[in-house]
């Protein structure tokens, strides 16, 4: 079985070391999650798990989604991750908490960036701009300049740096320490950052 469990970001605070450093580290409130489904092989096609995680009322939830809870007997969550080859010795219903955790294990945090929205070349790409400020130059300081050839091949190639939406992506980050866990809150100190604002939902996996 692997120690898998979903959470939300809390926010960043210090943490104290034994010798007295001060660590910088994100605080997540994680778990419990129960076992909502379990896949197999032979009725979906491949192994794996799905996890619930924040509990909500009925009212919010349609009827489909109701009925896939009471299989499993849970009340219905706000959210649902699929996690594959989870390994073996799930049952339906049953939580996973932080307890899984100990101070000192390495785990995988995977969530979604800070969304941006749309930006331009000097904020997505880190460009310097075009010219100067002066000599008969207008409103071209924070342009690209030039994204185009000639003759040929006469268009713009793929993969140009252009303006457009901005974070909002899948971020991974591995070997993340925990270090230490709050079992009586569900609250995991993680050391560092990780990504996304706060409230946002993150993956949490050991290292196996």
């Amino acid at each position: 079985m692997k120690a898998i469990i979903l959470g939300k970001k809390i926010g960043m605070t210090s943490f104290y070391g034994d010798d007295g450093q001060v660590i910088p580290c994100t605080v997540v409130e994680a778990g419990p999650c129960p076992v909502v489904q379990i896949k197999t092989k032979d009725s979906d096609g491949y192994n794996a798990i799905q996890l619930g995680f924040e509990e909500k009322s009925e009212a919010k939830s349609n009827k489909p989604r109701i009925g896939h809870f009471k299989k499993a007997g849970v009340k219905p969550m706000r959210l649902l991750k699929e996690f594959r080859e989870a390994g073996d010795d799930y049952s339906l219903g049953q939580a996973m908490t932080v307890e899984q955790f100990v101070s000192g294990d390495l785990v995988k945090i995977v969530g979604n960036s800070k969304g941006k929205g749309f930006q331009g070349v000097m904020k997505r790409h880190g460009f310097a701009g075009v010219g100067m400020a002066s000599h008969g130059q207008k409103d071209r300081q924070r342009h690209g300049g030039s994204i185009g050839q000639s003759s040929y091949p006469s268009r713009v190639l793929k993969g140009t740096k252009m303006p457009g939406r901005m974070g909002n992506t899948r971020i991974t980050v591995k070997n993340v320490e925990v270090l230490d866990v709050v079992s009586d809150q569900n609250l995991l100190i993680l050391k560092g950052s990780v990504p996304g604002g706060r409230n946002s939902y993150l993956e949490i996996i050991k290292n196996s």
